[in-house]
């Protein structure tokens, strides 16, 4: 447990931001899902729309180390890859 002020000052950040980045991961989780859900309907425009949608949250979190930045360039590569291939 903490004893000194700094440390106990310190534990409560470390809990709010535990707690605010766990939102944005699964925020980030949820705009890559909603792609994959629409590439498993083979829905083209909703999954180019949800693909759009889900770059900019994923530089976004790369850029604020939510997730690693080529954790993100992973995911854009492979959603890309199956948008492509279901609008072709």
């Amino acid at each position: 447990m903490a004893n000194s002020p700094q440390a106990r000052k310190r534990a409560r950040q470390n809990t709010k931001r535990r707690i605010h980045n766990a939102s944005l991961r699964s925020m980030v989780r949820t705009y890559v899902k909603n792609v994959y859900n629409a590439i498993e309907a083979k829905d083209g425009e909703a999954a180019k729309t949800a693909y759009e949608a889900a770059v900019p949250v994923l530089d976004r979190m790369a850029d604020k180390g939510i997730i690693n930045k080529n954790k993100a360039a992973r995911h854009k590569s492979r959603m890309n890859s199956h948008v492509k291939a279901l609008t072709a």
